[in-house]
Formats: structure tokens, sequence, C-alpha cells
């Protein structure tokens, strides 16, 4: 397979691609941090997101969503998610699955594990 771009990409429903804040070099007392030492971010921007179809468990949980199909499982579309594209996101620390494109690590992550939008 040739070369692989972010914008190729569209993640499959109920995922979402984030790229990774960039993790921090320095420690807070100033101590320059290598590569392999220290944690990597729990937060990053979201590049693209996956349908979510009603019946999910993102979805239809607490039955607030007016696109979710209540009883009728038949009539069932794509949810109205609140997550969008370049939203900043804080997500599970174990969550998700990465994948190097261009030499840039990227995270794939259920939408499960997504635990808050930054304002």
């Amino acid at each position: 397979m040739k070369s692989l771009s972010i914008s190729q990409i569209k993640p499959m429903p109920g995922f979402v691609l984030v790229e990774p804040a960039q993790s921090e070099k320095k420690t807070a007392s100033g101590i320059i941090l290598t590569e392999t030492e220290g944690e990597k971010p729990q937060y990053g921007k979201v590049l693209a997101c996956g349908d979510i179809t009603c019946g999910s468990e993102s979805c239809c949980e607490d039955k607030a969503s007016e696109s979710c199909c209540k009883d009728d499982k038949k009539s069932c579309k794509p949810c109205d998610m609140k997550l969008k594209k370049n939203d900043q996101v804080v997500y599970k620390k174990w969550g998700g699955n990465e994948v190097m494109i261009d030499d840039v690590e990227y995270q794939f992550l259920k939408y499960e594990d997504i635990l808050a939008i930054v304002k």
C-alpha cells in the first residue's frame, strides 16, 4: 500500500481518531526527560469521527437523544453526537489503539473511551 494520509481515514462506526498532545519534555522542577521517560498525555484533538448508531452503549443508555429509537429498533439512525472534528478531548489512560502515520502517533478510541470535551 502506498503512503497513507490522515485525510484518507474515516473511522468505523463507534470510533474516533485523535492526535494526542505532545508530551512534556521537562518536569515542573526543570528536569529534561527523554522520549521514553514520562507518561503520555491523555488528551488530544479529534481528527475524524466514525458514525454511531442508535442502540449502542454511547447513544441510548440514557435515552436522552431525540434521534435515538426508543422502542423501534428498525428506525435507528445515526445519533446526533456532540463530538466533532477539532474538539479537544480527554480520554482513558489505557484506551484505544495507537497507529503510526508519517512518524506521528495517533490514537483510535471508542466513543466510550472519551471522558470529556475541553471547552
